[in-house]
């Protein structure tokens, strides 16, 4: 039916440091079949590297490192778009500051071209402070992803978005959102995958995320309930994916 698939990490291939073992085995079917797929995550404490190793080590999961697009490689892409300077200060962890400083950007806690929150599980009031400021003083606002929450074995847990509300509350300046569902990421991951808007799905468990991601860019979407949005609220969704499974090994390929 598709000539190629964009999936969703977090609360679909895994819970936390729990693997789903239905989405394992939809993966391999995929490599068996020899379907292209790229993972479009919006997880930035991450580098592409360390997932891989991850999904090897952890889950018994190989992947090409081709195969990952994170919201930390959309994020350079857009600030190399913009060009409004290669200045940056960055509330987030390894995967997304590597990837900002790799592209060549420069820490500049005062007058940087861009503030960029993602997640960052050591957050504090100082950081908190200094890009306040820093936006205040016309840094250019970016936030990594909208995700309020993550799905883990422990139940949800606060996501960037949640941290990027915090900065957009005491700054009263709204942010450009990169990550799912944006249109940037699916632009990008449409490049990387080579295929057309028709000719892929869009599968994930966060409705307002991953399915939104193909709603809004006209994409077709596979909703999975393995994460996220439950099944009691399917129903009620504003505008349905276009398929929704309890698990990925209710999925039957078409030749």
């Amino acid at each position: 039916m598709y000539k190629g698939y964009l999936l969703d990490l977090d609360g679909t291939i895994y819970r936390g440091k729990e693997l789903i073992p239905e989405a394992r085995d939809f993966v391999q079917e995929l490599q068996k079949r020899e379907i292209p797929y790229l993972f479009v995550t919006n997880n930035t404490t991450r580098r592409p590297e360390a997932i891989q190793t991850m999904l090897a080590e952890r889950f018994d999961l190989s992947v090409p490192l081709s195969t990952i697009y994170t919201a930390s490689l959309a994020t350079v892409d857009y600030m190399l778009e913009k060009n409004l300077g290669k200045t940056a200060y960055v509330i987030g962890e390894d995967g997304l500051k590597a990837a900002i400083s790799e592209a060549g950007f420069e820490e500049d806690p005062v007058t940087p071209a861009y503030v960029v929150v993602g997640l960052d599980t050591d957050l504090t009031y100082e950081k908190a402070k200094i890009a306040s400021l820093a936006i205040q003083n016309g840094a250019h606002f970016i936030g990594t992803n909208p995700d309020l929450n993550i799905p883990t074995e422990e139940g949800l847990l606060p996501g960037a978005g949640s941290l990027v509300r915090f900065i957009q509350a005491s700054t009263r300046v709204e942010p450009v959102y990169i990550g799912k569902p944006q249109a940037i990421i699916m632009e990008k991951a449409l490049e990387r995958i080579g295929l057309t808007k028709e000719e892929v799905v869009m599968v994930g468990d966060n409705y307002m995320t991953d399915i939104r991601a193909g709603i809004d860019n006209g994409i077709a979407s596979l909703l999975v309930l393995t994460g996220f949005t439950q099944a009691e609220e399917v129903p009620d969704l504003p505008i349905p994916p276009t398929h929704v499974v309890n698990s990925l090994a209710e999925w039957s390929f078409h030749e």
